[in-house]
């Protein structure tokens, strides 16, 4: 997907309000299921992570480092998915809107 269609992307999805905790952890279980069920591959799941933090990073502080904050998300993102991080009352300080 190149910018201008992941821009697109990101305003439809956070128009329809799909950032909410119950949309996270549905995800999370479906493609966990998946995954137990052979229907996705690791290789899968790795694309699908690289797009959660390309989606982050458009709405991320212009303050923080890009490379940081998608450093740091996708490392959050690996221990949620391994079930090792469970999902906060509010984002790490990286990804707090004013940085």
């Amino acid at each position: 997907m190149d910018e201008r269609e992941e821009a697109r992307l990101h305003d439809s999805v956070n128009l329809v309000g799909l950032r909410a905790h119950a949309t996270a952890v549905g995800f999370l279980t479906l493609t966990t299921e998946l995954v137990r069920a052979g229907v996705l591959e690791e290789a899968a799941v790795d694309r699908i992570k690289d797009a959660i933090v390309k989606e982050l990073s458009l709405s991320r502080s212009r303050a923080s480092s890009k490379e940081e904050f998608e450093r740091s998300t996708r490392a959050r993102l690996d221990r949620l998915f391994a079930g090792n991080e469970r999902l906060g009352d509010e984002p790490p300080k990286e990804m707090a809107s004013g940085g």
